[in-house]
């Protein structure tokens, strides 16, 4: 595939040895004073001794790829020797103290802070996510190297990712594809996000990337020849009028290309914007200029211009974009900045550094005025669950896609999908609240309306007006999304104490006795004591959650008043068996599930994403449903409100009798006799029987099966997926979850 060249020199042969690496950096810094990095380098040499990397490579030759991915982005020394030491801390015997004793405190802060990042302990794997990426914008809003380390490691892990299993395959590049890709791009650096957009589509969507690759391999010739006569009559339109330009080619990365026929719904041959140009010139004026010119070689085509230039992108993206009819009717995109406009976008947030001569840090004050930086440092002040954080992170972290003006001419930018609400809340608050409507261009517009790049929106307010859980359905910003969740939990909060108010004054007055005179003294100070509940309020909202039988109140503040009661009903036979009845039949539908200890509760499991024992799982409190069970990993759990969540745990000696459950798996192979047979033998062989089977083969002779299999647990299902990933043929195996 042809690429764009590398207009800033970088030099992408590999490093084998520190010799390597300090020769790259000495290319650039011939004066600089390198024994800091000769000294992290065989401290971590020393430190991960014996270490082996799943390749079978020794272990220092991740850190020095890090390191390496680092000096090509022309970072100080200090954050080079980071990427040598970063995994000393949390991987080997070395201490922070040993790295503060040897490299000093800005070092070991760094390392610190990387090492933070991967340290933390949580109890499922999304919210370690969510916990990891919530660190990692902490991180970067004291000191963004932080990041910068953890996006290098990253990106060379993504490298090596042919050595992983399968199944962490898959993974791995999902969550990179949602945090780090999108974070990459934010913070400008596009060599990177286009590598690991294009690595993670290779292991995320194996079965389209290769597809793919051999669709663009067909036409790389042809295209080859028409990117070099579109720069030549470039360039000689360029010279005639006196401009000193560079003129670069390519075809758009794969991942690029994938998401257009995604989204437009198209196949390859249908996808005709595949081709990019780059134009450097060297002046602002030029860039204008050239634009012109470009236009009067080819026609433009209506709607797909865009001036960064004007109006730069939040991550400082400056450049000018336009589409045009190319030769031969092809359409093709070309971008036109200046060299230094350039270098912004290939080095991202580390072009507006300034280093001393010896590559020492000089001055960090660029690195402060990223609104978006600040802005996600303050929503995680704000949002204190780490599932929300992480979703609305998710949506902050993607790169905006429009611009829409205020009725005083102030431009505002936003993500594609915006709406008048979003608008209403980046303006303020208390706007945001009150919104009813929106006149967009001078119109009334609906509040789900989406803007559209240019629009002028005006928002119309009412004092009456109170924000809609609604809302969250068609909102895409993050400050949206958490004004509008904590006005929902607080009148949540709030209906919840009229509720168990209610309740328990209820239960009292089935007593003849007023809820007021018991909810004080001695026996109810040590009730809400053992129950972890602070006040009448909080005890209030507890029951209205349904955390809490009011009875089980009474019994406790007023313990005379049940012994009357059964006293009462102790001749009722009938009401005695429907009790009995009643509690069994509980049990037995719950005898999977323990909720804090207790496996006498009604649950119900979540069909979207089939949780089986084993899976680390969830539950939330749901009116006439018990307690819902989900997987820990299931996004629309993390759409319930929080606050009903509850602890649940499998019941193990219940589990291994035998109960089973439903499962999903999908099976990527080699289109080849006889596997169908293999896969269905590792199926039996470990006792799991299959419900249904779909099998499709692609056009590049895969096979994708699907599989319904019936499972005890997560283990049995485990060990049946590692059985079929040994089978001779098998690309990847994965479990769905819708």
């Amino acid at each position: 595939m042809v690429e764009f060249l590398k207009e800033d020199g970088a030099n992408t042969k590999p490093v084998k040895t520190v010799d390597d690496l300090l020769n790259r950096i000495r290319s650039f810094w011939p004066n600089a004073d390198l024994k800091v990095i000769e000294k992290a380098y065989y401290f971590s040499e020393k430190a991960h001794e014996g270490q082996i990397r799943r390749s079978g490579e020794p272990y220092i030759s991740h850190p020095l790829s890090v390191a390496a991915i680092l000096a090509d982005l022309r970072l100080d020394l200090d954050t080079i020797a980071t990427g040598l030491l970063h995994d000393t801390v949390e991987d080997t015997h070395a201490t922070l103290e040993d790295i503060r004793n040897e490299f000093g405190d800005v070092i070991a802060h760094l390392v610190d802070g990387v090492t933070k990042i991967g340290q933390m302990k949580f109890k499922n794997s999304h919210e370690k996510q969510g916990e990891n990426i919530r660190k990692m914008i902490v991180a970067m809003g004291k000191d963004v190297r932080v990041v910068l380390v953890k996006l290098a490691d990253r990106l060379h892990n993504m490298r090596t990712m042919n050595f992983m299993p399968f199944d962490k395959q898959e993974r791995i590049a999902l969550e990179t594809l949602e945090i780090y890709c999108p974070l990459a791009g934010r913070m400008g650096i596009s060599s990177w996000k286009i590598e690991l957009e294009d690595l993670c589509f290779r292991y995320y969507r194996p079965e389209m990337y290769y597809s793919l690759v051999q669709h663009v391999k067909k036409t790389e010739a042809e295209q080859s020849r028409y990117i070099d006569d579109v720069k030549s009559k470039i360039s000689k339109e360029l010279n005639k009028a006196g401009f000193k330009s560079e003129v670069f080619g390519r075809s758009k990365h794969l991942w690029s290309i994938y998401r257009k026929m995604q989204s437009r719904n198209i196949d390859y041959d249908q996808v005709y914007d595949v081709l990019a140009f780059r134009v450097l010139v060297d002046t602002l004026a030029e860039c204008y200029a050239a634009l012109g010119l470009v236009h009067s070689l080819w026609k433009p085509i209506p709607g797909r211009f865009k001036d960064f230039i004007a109006m730069p992108k939040a991550n400082n993206y400056q450049s000018l974009h336009t589409t045009v009819i190319g030769p031969g009717g092809e359409r093709i995109e070309i971008q036109i900045r200046t060299q230094e406009m350039n270098l912004v976008a290939e080095r991202g947030i580390a072009a507006h550094w300034k280093y001393k001569e010896r590559g020492k840090m000089e001055d960090t004050s660029d690195l402060q005025q990223a609104n978006w930086l600040r802005d996600l440092v303050n929503l995680h002040q704000q949002t204190r669950n780490s599932d929300e954080f992480l979703d609305t992170v998710k949506t902050d972290l993607f790169e905006s896609e429009i611009y829409v003006f205020t009725p005083n001419g102030d431009v505002r930018e936003f993500p594609e999908g915006a709406t008048p609400v979003d608008f209403a809340y980046a303006v303020h608050t208390d706007l945001g609240n009150k919104c009813v409507g929106a006149r967009v261009n001078g119109k009334m517009v609906p509040l789900k309306h989406q803007l559209q790049n240019g629009d002028t929106v005006e928002i119309v307010s009412s004092k009456t007006q109170q924000p809609s859980k609604d809302w969250l359905k068609f909102v895409v910003t993050n400050k949206a999304k958490a004004k509008i969740r904590a006005f929902v939990k607080e009148e949540q909060r709030r209906r919840a104490v009229l509720l168990g108010k209610e309740l328990v004054e209820k239960e009292f007055r089935k007593f003849g006795m007023a809820a007021v005179k018991h909810l004080k003294g001695a026996h109810y100070e040590q009730y809400l004591k053992d129950h972890g509940i602070k006040d009448t309020e909080e005890l209030y909202v507890t029951v209205g959650y349904g955390k809490l039988e009011t009875r089980v109140l009474v019994e406790r503040v007023s313990p005379e008043a049940i012994a009357k009661e059964s006293a009462k009903t102790e001749d009722s036979t009938f009401m005695e068996k429907v009790f009995k009845a009643a509690t069994q039949k509980t049990k037995k539908s719950n005898s999977l599930i323990s909720v804090d200890g207790m496996d006498d509760v009604l649950v119900h499991y979540a069909k979207c994403c089939h949780p089986i024992p084993g899976d680390s799982i969830v539950g939330f409190i749901s009116r006439g449903r018990g307690i819902t069970i989900h997987r820990s990993d299931c996004r629309k759990a993390f759409e319930f409100d929080q606050l009903r969540k509850v602890d649940v745990n499998w019941n193990v000696k219940q589990a291994s009798e035998g109960q089973e459950r439903i499962v999903r798996l999908k099976i990527i192979s080699q289109d080849v006799p006889g596997l169908l047979k293999l896969m269905s033998e590792a199926f039996a062989q470990q006792g799991i029987n299959i419900q249904s089977a779909q099998i499709r083969t692609t056009k590049d002779k895969k096979a994708v099966c699907n599989f319904e299999v019936s499972v005890r647990d997560a283990g049995q299902l485990n060990q049946a997926i590692y059985e079929i990933q040994k089978i001779k043929g098998i690309i990847g195996v994965s479990r769905v979850i819708h």
